[in-house]
């Protein structure tokens, strides 16, 4: 699934590129960035940028960095980061933290929190875009981790009229969230 610039991930991106985050000169870490396209974006913007995902994501993630960094404005790397597990290399806590798409598989829910909370400090903020899928499990999965993640976050919904106006879809949702103070 990280070999694929899924839809939410283009929102996600062109919802960057609005402005609506300022994005320069901060510290931005992409959480199972696939090919980094969102996180690339960022560094466009002037970000410094950490994409993270899977060991054998880190290859594919190096080719589009490399094939982008004529576009970046800030910085980016990769660095392979498996939720659940330690993330002391990535503190001092970052300004954002990037997720498209990284809501679908039950068994990395639990992973997936502790790694916000770990990560998270006062002042993080975590853009979630995710497109609400309607089969199978998917529902169910999506209510859970919403359930969860309320325990020690705060949500906020942005509304779609402040998504790119070409990129936006009715089923793709981007939520701001932050730490419970």
């Amino acid at each position: 699934v990280g070999c694929v610039v899924w839809d939410a991930a283009l929102v996600l991106a062109k919802f960057l590129e609005t402005g609506a985050c300022p994005l320069a000169r901060r510290h931005v870490l992409e959480l199972g960035a696939g090919t980094g396209a969102v996180g690339i974006m960022a560094a466009t913007l002037g970000a410094n940028v950490t994409v993270t995902d899977l060991e054998e994501l880190q290859e594919l993630l190096m080719v589009n960095i490399e094939n982008n960094k004529h576009l970046v404005t800030g910085s980016v790397r990769a660095k392979v980061l498996k939720w659940g597990e330690d993330v002391t290399e990535f503190q001092p806590p970052p300004d954002y933290i990037l997720m498209a798409d990284c809501i679908y598989y039950e068994e990395s829910l639990e992973p997936l929190l502790k790694t916000l909370k770990d990560l998270t400090g006062p002042d993080t903020c975590v853009l979630c875009c995710y497109e609400q899928r309607t089969m199978g499990k998917n529902p169910e999965i999506e209510r859970k981790y919403f359930e969860l993640l309320q325990r020690d976050f705060e949500l906020e919904k942005i509304p779609l009229d402040r998504h790119d106006e070409e990129y936006r879809s009715e089923d793709i949702h981007i939520v701001s969230i932050h730490r419970k103070q």
